[in-house]
């Protein structure tokens, strides 16, 4: 065991001092306290804090920061970038898109990033109307060990390209024929994953399964998958409601909202993770979370797209109930995704303290969102500094201009709401420790 020893770690409700964390050759915490070893490392002016979990990410986009933000013939939308996003998607080969993945998990593991969802459905090498190599799913995971990040791979089934409409270009790349060829890559995948966590020593990779929306998938080939993952025990997600020309597509072509769709076929929401919610009805988002659902916000790609700001519970949701994603990494910020999920909030309301738990505390609820609630969409022992989880840590600059005045009490607020992801000053993943910026 080794033993670690921050000026301040974060137990679960606030900051303390004299915390000793011991974390074992696995990789995993064995003990939290008051120790009384000498540690092996004192962290002297530094804050500890488990790592954030970004649980939402298309990495391969990082390929478009910069890209699209003037707009000579108007105003633009999200139709509008997706257009964008498909050139690229038909312009890059393997070594591009590697180097990208590379890129963006490097940049968020200096941003305090220590676990990622990656939410995959850029499969191909070509735009084949039968590509079926799945070369780029491999591609990721290589990515992800390069970065020393742990990684929940989502495999995403894409089959139509738009409400019962065949895949058309670019999108042939992210063909998935059947569920039953979708299973038959999922196996290959899991031998890849197991040969790799033997190799490290420990369980970074893991799979989620994943239907990329209902603009994509129609609802048997949705209940489908989603049926087999609980049986395989596996987390699921799907993109819901993040356009108001989604909500009409699939309203015009199924009779139902995709929200009200995918509640009926289903019948349940345990263990699936429902992206952006932007437009989603506040009864219908009630519904969902009562039958086991998270919802995972992406308020900076939200706010770049204008998507909207979804109309986030405020009946003091139960932790885990929300979780925050990077999503088109055009900012890869956990610090700034959980200022404007609340700020987003206080926009919609015109009101302060938005999203607060039952001690009208808004902090913790954000932290939580980028941490516990990212652990359990991904289904990760993480998210907490606690005995058998993995020992997966931010550790924060206590020297930082950005948080000059802090105090124990008001450390997190300050952070949250005060900094930017340039306090973080290393992570670690399993125990092992990277540099920050």
């Amino acid at each position: 065991m080794r033993v670690l020893e921050a000026d301040l770690t974060w137990t679960g409700n606030r900051f303390e001092s004299g915390v000793q964390v011991a974390v074992g050759e696995d990789g995993r915490i064995a003990a939290v306290g008051a120790l009384g070893r000498t540690p092996d490392a004192r962290l002297a002016g530094r804050a500890l804090l488990p790592g954030f979990v970004t649980a939402h990410s298309h990495a391969f986009q990082r390929g478009l920061r910069g890209r699209g933000e003037t707009f000579p013939r108007g105003s633009g939308s999200f139709w509008t970038w997706r257009e964008a996003m498909y050139d690229l998607v038909s312009r890059l080969d393997a070594a591009t898109f590697r180097a990208l993945c590379v890129q963006t998990f490097r940049e968020m593991r200096a941003a305090g990033v220590t676990a990622v969802g990656e939410f995959h459905y850029f499969h191909h090498r070509e735009e084949s109307p039968d590509a079926a190599d799945y070369e780029f799913d491999e591609l990721v995971l290589a990515a992800a060990a390069e970065a020393g990040l742990r990684i929940v791979l989502i495999q995403s089934y894409y089959h139509t390209g738009a409400v019962g409409q065949p895949l058309e270009g670019a999108q042939r790349r992210f063909r998935s024929p059947s569920p039953k060829v979708y299973w038959e890559q999922m196996e290959r995948l899991a031998g890849l994953i197991d040969d790799s966590n033997r190799q490290h020593g420990q369980g970074r990779q893991s799979l989620a399964a994943s239907v990329h929306s209902l603009r994509a998938a129609g609802p048997d080939d949705l209940a489908a998958i989603y049926d087999e993952a609980r049986r395989r025990d596996l987390p699921f997600h799907i993109h819901v409601e993040e356009q108001q020309r989604e909500i009409e597509d699939v309203l015009a072509y199924y009779g139902q909202r995709p929200m009200a769709l995918l509640l009926e076929t289903l019948g349940t929401a345990t263990d699936l993770t429902a992206i952006h919610c932007t437009h989603t009805d506040g009864e219908e988002m009630e519904r969902f979370l009562a039958a086991g659902g998270t919802v995972c916000f992406c308020p900076l790609t939200e706010g770049n797209l204008g998507d909207g700001i979804p109309a986030a519970p405020r009946s003091h949701p139960t932790s885990g109930a929300f979780c925050l994603g990077s999503d088109s990494n055009a900012r890869i910020s956990p610090i700034e995704e959980m200022r404007w999920l609340e700020y987003g909030q206080r926009l919609a309301t015109e009101s302060r303290g938005a999203l607060r738990n039952e001690e009208g505390n808004v902090a913790k609820l954000l932290l939580d969102a980028a941490t516990l609630g990212g652990a359990k969409s991904l289904g990760i022992d993480a998210g907490r500094i606690a005995p058998g989880l993995w020992a997966d840590f931010a550790a924060l600059d206590l020297g930082s201009p950005m948080l000059a005045g802090w105090t124990p009490e008001t450390l997190l607020e300050a952070v949250i709401f005060g900094a930017t992801e340039g306090v973080v000053a290393a992570t670690c993943v399993g125990g092992e420790w990277g540099e920050g910026r």
